[in-house]
């Protein structure tokens, strides 16, 4: 039988202090060699098993194989020199050290595939898997060879479409592409960038995911926000697009955020997965602010859509915090199940 409001977390989750530095983005590992690859799949074993504690019903590896969700990708790819550096602005906001793109990009072999052949065994639940954007991918780097944001994006999204399908094939339920960047540059994202994501996902039978948020719960986010007023309107320049592209599930940020929720009615007919947990906060919520949250989406999604989630990627947080946000997370879709079967 299908659950009903499946419960799912957008991507990262906090790594074992004994793999990398805790509460940190880009932590270094703390093992080498053969020791870090079964490191890194005793991370995975732990991520789904405390997801699974929690009463997560779409699980994930919650990114234990990877330092970064976006550079961990292109590090394994054709065409970019990690040694060169420049500094650019990352999504208009705060200055980063990125590489540089020096020629054509291209994937040799498989990025995620046999950590997803892994997660996959562990478990018969359905699982997600995250893979970077192409806008978010080419806002991550400097580019020295195209110099075309839109170039390098279509590039990046027959790349993607390689690694997609190979996914799928392992076994994969649920591609999310990350787009943080569709938060920003919205005459790009309607210009060509949904239809770099639909290049993305050609071909796949799988079900699949846009997640668009505001960020990790960073200071250079959470100062960006400060500026944003009293009403988040940025959802409202794309998703009329995205409500007619073949994307299957728009994943958003929620709670606490200032995003009018009547813009969800833009994307009326698509499955959301509707972030109803703060990452960018040690504040747990109780099962009930979890439940008002799913309420008020209820007004504009239909129930058999709804998929409660969290607003991002939690691997900043201390790992009890974050198992605490995943257990309320459960409690809470659980209320509005019990209340919609009644």
């Amino acid at each position: 039988m299908k659950t009903l409001l499946p419960t799912s977390t957008a991507g990262s989750l906090p790594k074992p202090s004994w793999l990398a530095q805790p509460e940190t983005l880009w932590s270094p590992w703390k093992l080498e060699g053969n020791e870090l690859t079964d490191g890194k799949q005793d991370a995975l074993r732990v991520s789904l098993h405390e997801q699974q504690q929690a009463g997560i019903d779409i699980v994930s590896d919650g990114e234990q194989t990877r330092q970064h969700f976006v550079t961990t990708f292109i590090e394994h790819l054709n065409g970019v020199d990690f040694e060169k550096r420049e500094t650019v602005k990352i999504r208009d906001r705060y200055d980063a050290s990125v590489p540089t793109v020096v020629g054509p990009v291209s994937r040799q072999k498989p990025v995620f595939v046999e950590d997803a052949k892994f997660l996959r065994q562990q478990t018969d639940q359905p699982i997600k898997w995250a893979l970077p954007g192409p806008m978010t991918m080419i806002d991550t780097l400097y580019d020295a060879h195209y110099q075309s944001r839109e170039k390098l994006a279509w590039e990046f999204a027959k790349i993607l479409n390689e690694e997609a399908k190979e996914l799928e094939a392992a076994g994969v339920d649920i591609i999310q592409f990350d787009e943080p960047a569709f938060n920003v540059f919205f005459d790009e994202v309607n210009d060509w960038g949904i239809a770099c994501l639909e290049r993305a996902i050609e071909g796949l039978k799988c079900e699949t995911a846009v997640h668009i948020c505001y960020g990790y719960g960073i200071k250079a986010n959470t100062d960006w926000k400060k500026t944003l007023g009293s009403e988040w309107r940025q959802y409202e320049e794309v998703f009329p697009k995205l409500q007619q592209s073949n994307i299957d599930i728009i994943s958003l940020e929620c709670h606490n955020s200032h995003v009018p929720l009547e813009l969800l009615e833009l994307v009326r007919g698509k499955k959301v997965m509707v972030g109803a947990i703060d990452v960018a906060t040690d504040s747990i919520e109780t099962p009930e602010e979890v439940a008002s949250t799913l309420r008020e989406t209820l007004k504009y999604v239909d129930a058999d859509n709804l998929y409660p989630c969290t607003n991002c990627g939690m691997a900043p947080l201390p790992r009890d915090i974050a198992s605490a946000k995943l257990n309320a997370l459960s409690a809470g879709a659980e209320i509005v199940r019990k209340e919609l079967s009644a």
